[in-house]
């Protein structure tokens, strides 16, 4: 009897645990289709950055990638394969590669349909003119874990290819102080090397610098040249900029603020820099600009006016104005929030198309949210006529409205600079979803 029930127990077991894993994986599976579908139909089904590309061949339902993506529910298990199911939310992390065991996951940039202008660059960062090396944001590694790593990297192939050092020209010229900037720098004292660092902005951080005020930036640990680990997964704006600040300040790093670069000429296996201030000399050149290159610009009546700028630093100072935000990204809905929250501040959000269909998640329910509260308005399908000193006409349909303003936060990204790759000879590759 005692050997019958033994038996039975484990029969029940045995059908049980099966039974249970299937289950909890249907249901997961639903969910995963349901929410891919509902981002299918509200126009963000397309990532808009470097993302994940699963091979199904590969893939063996382990969920290991589902599980380690610090943005949370980015992929899903559908149809017993890992599938992309919120494409707009992934910020390129990379996590979910790592975290495969069968090598089923690459990363890509652009899909079959939205092609991404990349320069080309091997695996050791240098571009295809010899000796000129990209790293960062220009070369679609946004994400400032990606960008501190590929300038620290970048320069460690660098010094690896350099014979001779401080020979009476400049080692490596650096160009742009973003994160990949920045790391590029440290690693490159941290070399020995004899090496300049120019910035176009008066102030470094690149990006990051900005940001709207105490805008949190998302990160993964990492390791900083000349400085170590950094284990913070947000870091506010501020927080960031200081660290970068008191590292470099610490380890002698010399940037040099407010000096453009106009010009990268080779001659006799030397590059000839020239920039708004001096020239330089220089056996190697890195390039960690970002992708944006100058403003867009909307080219309407009035857009030189001083009440128009292209960024937003710091919310508090327009209080009790009437802004517009012209755009439909991130920023601009990110800048629209922040200006919305100040006191007495009333924002208004011209965009050419009808939904937000690029934006993150999170980002779409706040604007969503404030829109319903009522201290932000958004005007779709709108264009922007002209700008007057107290009122702005924006196109709507085949009316116009005038509405009254202050200031005007154009925020339609950037011209990819791309006449000045194409300058120096640098090759650009058109990815569509692949590596």
């Amino acid at each position: 009897m005692i050997e019958e029930l033994i038996y039975i127990i484990t029969a029940l077991v045995i059908v049980y645990i099966p039974y249970s894993y299937w289950r909890k994986h249907s249901s997961q599976s639903k969910e995963a289709v349901r929410q891919y579908e509902s981002n299918i139909e509200a126009g963000v089904g397309e990532p808009v950055t470097l993302h994940p590309k699963i091979d199904p061949n590969q893939c063996i339902m382990a969920g290991a990638c589902v599980t380690a993506c610090p943005e949370g529910q980015i992929l899903g298990i559908v149809k017993g394969r890992a599938q992309i199911i919120a494409p707009n939310k992934c910020i390129g992390h990379g996590a979910c590669q790592a975290a495969c065991p069968t090598d089923a996951i690459s990363l890509v940039f652009g899909t079959s349909t939205r092609g991404v202008d990349i320069p080309a660059v091997k695996e050791t960062f240098e571009t295809n003119v010899q000796g000129v090396y990209i790293a960062g944001e220009l070369g679609g590694m946004g994400l400032v874990r990606n960008a501190v790593t590929q300038g620290k990297e970048a320069v460690e192939y660098i010094a690896k290819t350099l014979k001779t050092k401080n020979n009476g020209c400049i080692d490596l010229l650096i160009v742009g102080s973003g994160p990949a900037g920045i790391a590029a720098s440290l690693q490159a004292k941290k070399e020995n090397l004899n090496f300049v660092t120019l910035e176009q902005e008066n102030d470094f951080g690149g990006t990051v610098f900005s940001f709207p005020r105490q805008k949190l930036v998302m990160t993964q640990p990492m390791d900083i040249p000349l400085y170590g680990k950094f284990k913070q997964r947000e870091i506010q704006k501020e927080s960031l900029l200081e660290l970068w600040e008191e590292i470099t300040i610490k380890n002698n790093i010399t940037i040099n603020l407010g000096e453009k670069v106009e010009s990268i000429a080779c001659e006799d296996n030397l590059f000839q820099v020239v920039s708004s201030k001096a020239s330089y000399r220089a056996k190697r050149v890195l390039l960690a600009i970002g992708r944006r290159g100058t403003p867009r610009k909307l080219g309407v009546t009035g857009e030189a006016s001083t009440k128009v700028t292209y960024k937003l630093i710091d919310p508090q100072q327009y209080k009790n104005k009437d802004i517009l935000v012209v755009g439909g990204g991130d920023s601009a809905v990110e800048a629209a929030l922040r200006l919305g929250e100040q006191e007495g501040t009333t924002v208004t959000v011209s965009y050419r198309k009808d939904s937000f269909s690029r934006i993150k998640e999170k980002n779409a329910l706040q604007i969503k949210s404030a829109e319903k509260a009522g201290w932000v308005k958004l005007i779709f399908e709108s264009q922007v006529a002209s700008i007057e000193n107290d009122n702005v006409s924006l196109k709507h349909h085949d009316e116009l409205i005038t509405i009254k303003n202050d200031y005007v936060f154009v925020m339609i990204g950037g011209e990819l600079p791309t006449a000045f790759l194409k300058n120096i000879g640098i090759s650009m590759e058109t990815k569509y979803g692949v590596r």
